[in-house]
C-alpha cells in the first residue's frame, strides 16, 4: 500500500488541511499510529488522540474542528468512516489485481475461462468448468467439472467446489470452502445399519455472496441447496443439504442449518445457532446467539434460548431463572405458614 494524500482525498472526495504530498503506506488505529500511517476519527470519545498520533494522515469528519495544534495531515470528509471504508476496498482490489493462469495449475482443455482471469499454482480446473471475467481462482482450489463460476469473483485458497456446482457474479469463497459435499442422508435398516442415500443434487450460490473460511453446504439430495442473492456466511458454518437461504440474510459462526430449512430473507442469525431441518424461519427474523430452533419462526420475529422463544418473554423468564432458589425459599415459607395455620385451625 502506498497513497498520498492528495490521492485519499481524491479517493474519498475529501478536503486536505497540510501536506498534499505526505504518503502514507498502512492504516493504524488513531492511538496507535505511527510515522507513515493513515488513521481515522469517527467516534468523538477518540479525539484526544488526535492530538498525540505519529500518523501521517487522519481522515476526519468535514465539520470537525480542532481545539489544539494537529501534527498529522487531515483530509475532510462527509463521512471518516465510510470514507476509510472507501479506501480499504481501493487497497484490496490494488492488493488482488492478479492476472494469468499459472503454469502449475491444470486447466482443462474445454474448460472457458473469461477475460482478465487469475488462476494459480497448483489450482484444478475440470472439464466443462467455465470462469467468468475477472475472476481470481487462488492457489489449490479446486473447482470441479462442469461447475460455472460467475464474474469478478475471488475463490481462495483451498476452496473446493466439487462436481457441477453454480456460483454467481461478485461472489467471494475464503480459504477452505467446501461446497457440494454430500448431505447426511442416511436410510436405518431393520439391523441396525445405515444405507446411504445417494446424494445426486448441486448447489446454486447466486450473485454478491461471501462465505468465511471453512464453512460447509451440502448438495442437494435431489434438486438444488440455494443460497441467495447477497448472503454472508461466517466461518465454520455447516448448511445441510437442500436448504434454501434467503437474500441478504447474515449468519455468524458456528451456526448448523439441518436439512430442507428454508430461512427468509434479511435475516440475522448469531452464533453458534442450531436450527432443525424441514422447518421455515420467515423473513426479518432475528435469532440470538447459541438458540435451539425447534420449529417455525414467524416473520419479524426475535427469539432467543434453547429451545428458543420470543426474546421478551426469555428475558422475564430469565430474570426468575435467577432468583429461582429465593422463589423456592418462598414457596417453602408459605407452604409451612400454611401448613401451621391448618393446624391451628383443625
Amino acid at each position: 500500500m502506498e497513497f498520498t494524500a492528495e490521492k485519499i482525498a481524491r479517493i474519498t472526495g475529501g478536503e486536505i488541511t497540510g501536506d498534499p504530498g505526505v504518503k502514507v503506506y498502512t492504516v493504524a488505529r488513531i492511538e496507535e499510529g505511527s510515522k507513515g500511517a493513515l488513521s481515522f476519527l469517527a467516534n468523538p470519545k477518540y479525539t484526544q488522540y488526535l492530538y498525540t498520533t505519529h500518523s501521517s494522515v487522519v481522515l476526519v469528519d468535514k465539520n470537525f474542528q480542532p481545539e489544539q495544534e494537529v501534527r498529522a495531515t487531515l483530509i475532510r470528509v462527509k463521512d471518516a468512516y465510510v470514507a476509510i471504508a472507501k479506501i480499504l476496498e481501493v487497497y484490496n482490489m490494488e492488493k488482488f489485481d492478479k492476472k494469468g493462469i499459472s503454469s502449475m495449475a491444470r486447466v482443462s482443455e474445454n474448460a472457458r475461462i473469461g477475460k482478465n482471469v487469475y488462476i494459480g499454482d497448483m489450482a484444478f480446473i475440470g472439464d466443462g468448468v467455465t470462469i467468468g471475467d475477472n475472476t481470481m481462482i487462488f492457489p489449490l482450489a479446486h473447482i470441479g467439472d462442469g461447475t460455472t463460476v460467475g464474474k469478478n469473483c475471488r475463490i481462495f485458497q483451498g476452496v473446493k467446489l466439487y462436481d457441477n456446482m453454480v456460483v454467481g457474479n461478485d461472489c467471494t469463497l475464503h480459504a477452505g470452502v467446501v461446497v457440494g459435499s454430500d448431505g447426511f442422508g442416511f436410510a436405518p435398516q431393520s439391523d441396525n445399519h445405515y444405507k446411504k442415500i445417494t446424494q445426486i443434487g448441486n448447489v446454486v450460490i447466486e450473485d454478491d455472496v461471501e462465505i468465511g473460511a471453512n464453512t460447509t453446504i451440502d448438495r442437494a439430495t435431489i434438486g438444488s441447496t440455494i443460497i441467495r442473492k447477497g448472503v454472508k456466511l461466517d466461518n465454520l458454518i455447516q448448511i445441510a443439504h437442500n436448504v434454501e437461504i434467503g437474500e441478504n440474510t447474515v449468519i455468524a459462526a458456528q451456526s448448523g442449518i439441518a436439512g430442507s430449512t428454508k430461512i427468509g430473507r434479511n435475516c440475522m442469525i448469531a452464533a453458534q445457532v442450531g436450527i432443525v431441518g424441514h422447518i421455515k424461519i420467515g423473513d426479518n427474523a432475528k435469532i440470538a446467539a447459541q438458540s435451539g430452533i425447534s420449529s417455525d419462526v414467524k416473520d419479524n420475529s426475535i427469539v432467543f434460548g434453547s429451545p428458543a422463544f420470543d426474546h421478551s418473554k426469555y428475558r422475564k423468564a430469565y430474570v426468575h431463572f435467577r432468583n429461582l432458589d429465593q422463589i423456592v425459599r418462598r414457596i417453602n415459607d408459605m407452604e409451612t405458614k400454611l401448613k401451621n395455620l391448618e393446624g391451628e385451625n383443625s
